[in-house]
């Protein structure tokens, strides 16, 4: 009797899997059985974003693990539950297929995009300015000179800011960028807007929202200053970076992106296109060469080597791993700043 009690609990729990319910929690998401919000996130930023602005009335739950990159990200059948059971599924359509197909498959109303609440980077205005070229050779002594306002984003995305030659509308991403939060500003609307549809279905706590978004913003503008003054006086504003995941860095702060790939970090680029990168780091006096601490960045290293460039780590923060150079986005953005103003000799 004690074995065919032992087996049926067994089935019951398997099913419970299939249907990501789970089993011995009697399908309650976490943010049920606490009696708070939950949010399902796709990508660590985002994770970073909600418990901020949730603060301690929502349940976060990032679907991509601690040291994985988010591009690759497979769910389990829980995981699929939970993007269901979720009050909010907050995540970026296109950066992650496994997310998005779960969205769907689940359907209802929890879903939050951030392309609802920002406006998101085409791709084709990446690949338009990487087509447009920069003329180095116009300039002096390294010193770049560029026409319009770095402050303003019409002037920014419509000028030759991204040196990207990959194909990257071939990887499955779709027509949108979706690195927004290397952008301080965008980052800040998406946690604006992330505030008002915790707000929507918690209004006993919409203030405790308003207000800790109100916190992120000032955060993130803190951040935006600091990169604004500290990459305002450099001798480069090329930055050759493994996968073009800076697009939205290089367009607010008026840098230039050179990729040998596109969005997809596991490329891989052909021996002619390194050639052509490496060529190019050696004409313009290119000191370093980015690498990340999520993909593989063998690319990045072969350029560097035959460019006899350094290498040092530029982290678009899709993940924390023990390789990042902070532990959480506010630490490893100035982590970053700090990389950037002695690669690109800023005074």
């Amino acid at each position: 009797m004690r074995g065919r009690i032992d087996i049926k609990l067994t089935a019951v729990c398997a099913a419970a899997v299939l249907t990501a319910a789970g089993c011995g929690d009697g399908g309650q998401a976490a943010g049920e059985a606490s009696g708070k919000l939950s949010v399902v996130t796709g990508v660590y930023p985002l994770q970073w974003l909600a418990e901020q602005v949730g603060g301690d009335h929502v349940d976060v739950a990032n679907l991509t693990e601690p040291g994985a990159g988010p591009h690759d990200l497979e769910l389990t059948p829980r995981q699929i539950g939970q993007v269901g059971e979720a009050d909010v599924a907050f995540y970026v359509a296109g950066l992650q297929p496994a997310v998005d197909d779960a969205v769907e498959s689940q359907g209802g109303g929890n879903a939050l995009d951030v392309a609802e609440l920002v406006d998101l980077r085409t791709l084709e205005a990446n690949a338009e300015a990487a087509e447009g070229g920069h003329d180095h050779g116009a300039q002096e002594g390294g010193d770049h000179e560029h026409g319009g306002e770095a402050s303003t984003d019409d002037a920014q995305e419509g000028g030759d800011h991204d040196h990207d030659h990959g194909e990257e509308g071939a990887h499955g991403h779709g027509a949108l960028d979706p690195h927004m939060w290397l952008d301080t500003e965008r980052f800040a609307e998406a946690a604006s807007g992330l505030a008002d549809r915790l707000a929507e279905l918690d209004p006993d706590h919409s203030a405790d929202y308003a207000a800790n978004a109100e916190s992120v913003d000032g955060l993130l503008g803190e951040i935006g200053t600091e990169y604004t003054e500290g990459l305002a006086e450099c001798e480069s504003r090329d930055i050759v970076v493994s996968h073009s995941a800076f697009g939205y860095l290089a367009a607010r702060f008026d840098l230039h992106q050179i990729s040998p790939a596109g969005l997809d970090p596991h490329s891989e680029p052909s021996p002619a296109r390194l050639a052509e990168v490496a060529a190019t780091v050696r004409e313009h006096d290119i000191t370093t060469v980015f690498t990340e601490p999520l993909s593989d960045s063998g690319a990045a290293r072969t350029i560097a080597a035959e460019a006899d460039a350094e290498t040092a780590i530029l982290d678009p923060i899709e993940g924390i791993t023990d390789r990042s150079p902070g532990d959480d986005y506010p630490s490893i953005m100035r982590a970053n700043l700090d990389t950037l103003t002695e690669a690109l000799r800023c005074s």
